[in-house]
């Protein structure tokens, strides 16, 4: 993928850039692969805001995606590459050779026409889906399932990818990229590559609208409303807040452990790296 760039014809324009999805199919998604995408708005069941800033936004429809890669044995083909608004990475169609069609997480460097398998006999190439015991030590891997049978929940946004270091009797060893390393079931399922669109975080918005578009709605600092609404209110003239930064119900937002699942930490080999760390 490659940047696309704009002259300053306008404000909005100067500045911007943006990825260009000129080689991305450019008709509709399929449609037995789509259903009707309701937003909450950041509401929760019972209509209460919990998710600030969230609202608006365009239409679209949700593309049914198979994490769990559970077609074992039969070959399917790259049909397209398409633009998914739900998430940053690109989806390609897959035609299988029963004539099934399913939508999977296109990785980098896939093309139309290329041939990709799910299970124990599919070769090491991208796109090909085995489990982490069929999977060379060293390889870069995503869609990674936590329990086997799961579905693919760890490396899933563009450009993502993690990497097996190792064996531990039943588990492997993976790397995340926040530096974190963890012991994951052997028989857990994934997908050989790296995710498609990498050139996502090199965007530039270049205007509030195009985040409107996206469902954002504007954020209001904390310091510039009343003591009733956030902590950091109140106060003559501008002032800073007078307290270390915290979240509009007080919780504190300079790297609070929220993680509560004991359960697994067990598996936990080697924390996250803290920001600003090497």
């Amino acid at each position: 993928m490659t940047l696309k760039t704009f002259k300053p014809y306008t404000k909005t324009t100067r500045g911007t850039v943006l990825v260009d999805k000129s080689n991305l199919w450019k008709g509709k998604p399929f449609k037995s692969l789509t259903s009707v995408n309701r937003s909450s708005k950041g509401r929760n069941n019972l209509g209460r805001i919990t998710s600030r800033n969230h609202g608006g936004g365009h239409k679209h429809k949700y593309r049914i995606i198979d994490f769990h890669r559970n077609k074992i044995g039969v070959k399917g083909s790259v049909v397209r590459i398409e633009y998914d608004p739900n998430r940053s990475c690109h989806i390609m169609l897959i035609k299988f050779e029963d004539n099934e069609m399913r939508y999977y997480l296109a990785p980098q460097k896939i093309n139309i026409g290329d041939e990709i398998e799910s299970g124990p006999q599919a070769e090491i190439r991208i796109g090909n889906s085995l489990q982490l015991k069929d999977i060379p030590t060293g390889m870069d891997i995503h869609n990674v399932e936590i329990q086997p049978g799961s579905g693919g929940k760890i490396a899933r946004a563009a450009g993502s990818s993690v990497t097996i270091s190792g064996i531990d009797g039943n588990y492997s060893i993976i790397k995340m990229v926040s530096g974190e390393i963890r012991k994951i079931d052997s028989r857990s399922m994934a997908t050989i590559g790296v995710l498609s669109n990498p050139d996502k975080k090199n965007i530039k918005i270049g205007k509030a609208g195009r985040s409107r578009w996206l469902g954002k709605r504007p954020h209001t600092r904390g310091v510039v409303k009343n003591p009733v609404d956030h902590p950091h209110g109140g106060g003559e003239g501008k002032s800073a807040g007078g307290r270390h930064p915290v979240s509009p119900t007080g919780q504190s937002a300079k790297g609070l452990k929220t993680r509560d699942n004991k359960r697994t930490d067990k598996f936990i080999i080697r924390r996250r790296k803290k920001r600003g760390k090497k």
